[in-house]
């Protein structure tokens, strides 16, 4: 049995904290995954930003409800629901992702969640389990699973390599230089056929 694992950001909807940032005004929070590979790090450095700011969920959330998947994205992800079973792990939170699910179809996504105080002051995120998505393909790997993976991100290597199949997605020059062996595919029915070839 196959099951496919997808990153979301920068896959199949656009980068959130980048839409942020440009909507905020505030250029430091376009740094993301794709260019500090330490997420823990990344979280802290953007929840100071937002506090600095005096900005908490709700602004947030307000932006992520204009945000449209990528053009393509849900037929891509229709399409890819014919033939196999698909799972969706992004270091995302629960109270970014939901209007997003919605736009996609909803499909199964596996995310981590957010500590908001009454304020709406994002106080601490809060990853659902250690390398989370590394952790959830041997979890499906040991329910008898065999994964394929595509992402985008330095967060993404572990469960691309993890898996039988493997594919960078639109992801940076840099990340594709230092992954030579990694198929690096840049539309929609390239990664339809690559995934479909490894099923």
């Amino acid at each position: 049995m196959n099951i496919v694992c997808l990153d979301l950001e920068g896959v199949l909807v656009p980068e959130i904290w980048i839409a942020f940032a440009d909507e905020s005004g505030i250029p430091e929070l376009r740094c993301t995954t794709r260019d500090e590979p330490d997420y823990d790090k990344l979280m802290a450095f953007r929840l100071g930003v937002l506090r600095e700011h005096g900005l908490g969920l709700r602004q947030i959330q307000d932006v992520i409800s204009r945000i449209d998947p990528l053009p393509g994205a849900r037929a891509f992800l229709d399409a890819l629901r014919e033939r196999t079973q698909v799972v969706i792990l992004s270091d995302t939170f629960e109270e970014f992702a939901r209007p997003l699910m919605g736009k996609l179809g909803w499909p199964t996504l596996m995310c981590n969640s957010l500590e908001v105080a009454p304020s709406g002051e994002i106080v601490r995120h809060v990853m659902r389990c250690e390398n989370s998505k590394l952790t959830t393909v041997r979890a499906l790997q040991s329910c008898g699973y065999e994964t394929i993976a595509a992402g985008d991100s330095f967060n993404d290597l572990a469960m691309i390599r993890a898996s039988k199949a493997g594919f960078l997605f639109r992801s940076t020059v840099a990340i594709q230089e230092a992954n030579p062996d990694l198929p690096a595919l840049e539309s929609y029915d390239e990664l339809l056929a690559a995934i479909t070839e490894a099923l």
